[in-house]
């Protein structure tokens, strides 16, 4: 059996960023990562924009050039599942039938995209995009000249997969069973103006809207049937509905957690010498009043990291970091900062029809969040409010005349 000091289950931001941070604290002894994908770490946000729409090639898309795992002794295992942990004897069962011990234990396995329950949901021609596989069947079809695309979904990835195959001139229908769009991440003002630049770019918008089956010729996707009774031919159907935490083989070992794997402040998890960081990671987040929730972000994964490694390096910090997320459609850059959970009043600053305008989120008349449209300045300005827990006048964060910067 081999021995790591340190094993990271997971080779995406969190667990590569995981072992640079090691490194970078001084740690000189072996780490493993262990990975189902078989390619070397890369980044996941542009699999729904640039990679897809063939503007990036993959080695573009690389967290670190290849070469630099080997050269800073980081042990790559790729292709390889972690099926099952041991904590008393600090063992991982791997999928190609070895078994490595460790000594401490980072899990940044993510999770899966959440599949379809419908009937039809097992046919060819239905994709998730989560990895460089998922996206790399869909560009093949859409290569082979696949032109009608269903996309399941109206959060971030349906919406940037409908932005990316509008741009390829493809016909898109985007069915979502909520009143709006980015529901789940974002005020009724956001969605209001992202539903309609996405009608005007000429996709098909199908709000309160369900899939009752997938209809196909007993192989292939062709077409998807709603919950009003009307079928939409494709060839296509894109699924955008969340993911599942992958943390089996942790639960199964004991750990505490019921959407995704519990962790405390240092990313610890209930089980000795084991953490868990990134999507998985269920945590209490100071900018969410300290509730226990899950961060599926790039920004939240790499700062896990960077706290799990100082733990295990003797150097405990609370995990305190200012959640951002980013979304690119068409020519729109939306930049989040906060979380807008519990709001209790919004703020419009600016004019959305001038494509650039920020959506300031109140709770007790403390900023909590800012959702900002091509407008990085109030991004950046508006960062500060947030972590400062600011009390500003609602009058004065409408004024576009006064930057944020003055107001903290």
């Amino acid at each position: 059996m081999d021995h790591f000091d340190v094993v990271i289950v997971g080779s995406g931001h969190g667990g590569a960023q995981a072992a640079i941070a090691l490194r970078q604290a001084g740690h000189e002894d072996s780490i493993l990562m262990v990975s189902r994908d078989r390619n070397p770490p890369y980044e996941r946000p542009p699999l729904s924009k640039e990679y897809l729409g063939g503007e990036k090639p993959f080695e573009k898309i690389l967290i670190r050039p290849e070469a630099f795992w080997a050269d800073r002794n980081v042990t790559l295992r790729l292709g390889a599942n972690a099926n099952e942990v041991d904590p008393v004897k600090h063992t991982i069962a791997l999928s190609d039938d070895t078994m490595v011990s460790y000594r401490k234990l980072i899990w940044a396995g993510g999770g899966d995209a959440r599949r379809l329950g419908c009937p039809g949901a097992e046919l060819a021609g239905i994709h998730t995009i989560r990895t460089r596989r998922d996206t790399d069947a869909l560009m093949a079809e859409l290569a082979a000249g696949a032109q009608r695309a269903v996309v399941i979904g109206a959060g971030y990835i349906g919406l940037e997969a409908a932005a990316v195959l509008r741009k390829m001139d493809r016909a898109v229908t985007v069915v979502e069973m909520q009143d709006r769009v980015l529901a789940r991440v974002a005020g009724p003002e956001i969605s209001e103006f992202y539903a309609a630049e996405h009608r005007k770019h000429g996709v098909d918008l199908r709000l309160e809207t369900g899939v009752e089956r997938i209809e196909g010729d007993g192989e292939k996707v062709t077409g998807v049937t709603l919950s009003t009774g009307e079928t939409i031919a494709c060839e296509i159907v894109i699924v955008g509905i969340g993911i599942v935490p992958a943390v089996g083989p942790l639960i199964a070992a004991g750990a505490a957690g019921s959407n995704g794997v519990d962790v405390d402040t240092f990313c610890r998890t209930s089980l000795d010498d084991i953490y868990a960081i990134g999507d998985c990671a269920a945590h209490p987040n100071p900018y969410a009043d300290n509730a226990i929730i899950r961060l599926e972000s790039v920004q939240n994964a790499n700062d896990m990291a960077s706290v799990a490694a100082k733990a295990i390096m003797g150097d405990k910090q609370d995990y305190d970091a200012v959640p951002w997320f980013w979304s690119n459609q068409y020519d729109l850059r939306l930049q989040t900062v906060g979380i807008s959970n519990g709001y209790d009043q919004t703020v419009l600053r600016g004019d959305p029809a001038e494509r650039k305008f920020s959506l300031v989120y109140l709770r007790e008349g403390t900023v909590i969040a800012l959702d900002c449209v091509n407008n990085t300045r109030d991004y950046a300005q508006g960062r500060k409010l947030v972590m400062g827990r600011a009390e500003v006048d609602p009058d004065l964060l409408a004024d576009t005349e006064v930057p944020l910067k003055e107001m903290g």
